[in-house]
């Protein structure tokens, strides 16, 4: 296959790239998109292997086979609920990736340079051609490729560990706090001027060393409230990385899909950041749970409710609004609701889901749970859309759900979320809350929602709690 064969199928993968990102906006679109996904990566990976450049194609198939292998197994054994972490876990690959390509890169950088270049073939002869100008380029493009891979490698690792539970999602920062960062980023900077000037591999291995400090020490000291943030920033990051590696291999599809990858995940921060009324530099330098005084007391008390109580509330009610969260996932009820909603509106009532833009520790969470539980697209409603129309609903279900719902975002200053946009819940007549027990969730925050007066607690693992719901619902 030739150059010309090569950047025409380079092109189209590009296009179902971009079909793949846009049918992802819409839950109707999203299955199609993955195939133009998964189509493009096919024509891309095919494009590579068999065009001019690549060597050892025994050993490069045999590294497919056995990750697409590890793939297969690892994606059939992974629930729906674990995919947030499991996300987080792959951009670390992409991030280590780009630091062994960047390494690889200055290792043939110094291999080659001053060799005849007819000895040569491939990538050795496309870096001995180069220009000193070029060589500088490219040596800019190696440095930047590792650093930010590094940073991603680390901090993917970090939100992989604070996603599954295995690192408290707490924010936890050095003494020095935000100091050592700057510090570590301004070193990196003198060591890139220092690789510029021929200094040799040690400034890239000690800025390695330094920037997988950052990733590190950047995701620890963010809490558990901001993850969904910082999953789509590591995504961006992860897509910068490959974009990175694009210009380093003079690869064009690297470098639009790096671009794609980057920009899009840099618009799902922003867009993060704004459902949770937060700044980008506020949630990655300062983190959550910032506050300025005490947090306001809570009075009241939590009341319990049984199962025969909300069922009698439901089959009063003409109105009910569903608001699932990552409770709901972790214990996998989305089949129960979808159950329970298909009843209630079988008898006539109206039937709607709030979600929240960050619902869940993925943005985009609760709805793929209720698309995979075939709850109706038209009845799933975001924050904006529904928030209105509490004051008129009869009962509202929060499941599994914290923050997102919690009235002190907007009634106490001092609150480590205040200003947060949230659900509006308990504008409605009553609320039940399904909840496992009394902790505060992940986050750490006190709810006041709770302890209202006209919200009961319905205590219990959600799935078998809704479970119950189907069963007495008349």
């Amino acid at each position: 296959m030739d150059y010309a064969m090569v950047s025409a199928a380079y092109i189209a993968a590009a296009i179902l790239f971009i079909l793949c990102l846009g049918g992802l906006s819409g839950q109707e679109s999203a299955k199609r998109a993955v195939w133009y996904g998964i189509a493009g990566m096919a024509l891309a990976v095919v494009a590579t292997l068999f065009g001019p450049g690549p060597g050892y194609l025994p050993l490069v198939l045999l590294a497919i086979v056995l990750g697409a292998g590890i793939g297969w197994y690892v994606a059939k054994r992974v629930e729906m609920t674990a995919m947030p972490q499991l996300v987080a876990a792959l951009h670390s690959f992409v991030g280590l990736a780009a630091v062994f390509i960047g390494f690889c890169t200055h290792i043939v950088m110094n291999r080659v340079l001053g060799l005849d270049a007819g000895i040569l073939s491939g990538f050795e002869a496309l870096i001995a051609h180069k220009t000193p100008a070029e060589i500088a380029i490219l040596q800019v493009e190696t440095f930047i490729g590792v650093f930010v891979g590094a940073v991603t490698f680390t901090g993917s690792i970090v939100a992989f560990g604070k996603l599954s539970g295995k690192i408290d999602s707490k924010a936890r920062k050095l003494p020095g706090g935000h100091w050592l960062n700057a510090g570590a980023a301004a070193l990196s900077v003198i060591l890139l001027i220092a690789y510029c000037n021929g200094a040799g591999g040690w400034t890239l291995l000690l800025m390695t060393a330094c920037a997988l400090f950052i990733g590190y020490h950047l995701i620890m000291g963010i809490g558990g409230a901001d993850m969904p943030v910082v999953v789509s920033m590591l995504n961006s990051y992860s897509g910068w990385a490959a974009s990175a590696i694009g210009f380093s291999l003079s690869n064009d599809l690297l470098i639009v899909t790096g671009a794609l990858v980057g920009s899009s995940g840099a618009i799902l921060s922003y867009i993060m950041c704004k459902a949770m009324n937060r700044s980008f530099v506020n949630v990655i330098l300062g983190g959550f749970g910032t506050t300025t005084g005490p947090a306001m007391e809570i009075e009241g008390e939590q009341v319990a409710i049984d199962a025969e109580g909300v069922a009698t509330a439901l089959n009063d009610a003409d109105s009910v609004i569903i608001v699932p969260g990552y409770g709901m996932a972790v214990a996998q009820a989305q089949q129960a609701v979808s159950e329970l909603t298909r009843k209630l509106r079988a008898k006539g009532k109206t039937v709607r889901f709030g979600i929240h833009p960050v619902a869940g520790r993925l943005p985009g969470h609760m709805n793929v749970l209720l698309a995979e539980a075939k709850v109706p697209y038209d009845i799933v409603l975001e924050m904006d859309e529904i928030n209105d129309d509490f004051a008129s609903t009869d009962v509202v279900i929060v499941i599994g759900s914290n923050d997102i719902v919690n009235p002190a975002a907007q009634e106490d200053p001092n609150s480590p979320i205040a200003g947060m946009p949230v659900l509006r819940v308990w504008e409605a007549k009553q609320v039940f809350v399904s909840k496992r027990g009394q902790g505060t969730g992940y986050s750490g925050i006190e709810n006041p929602l709770f302890f209202k007066e006209n919200t009961r607690m319905f205590y219990g693992d959600a799935k078998g709690s809704i479970g119950q719901l189907v069963n007495l619902v008349d």
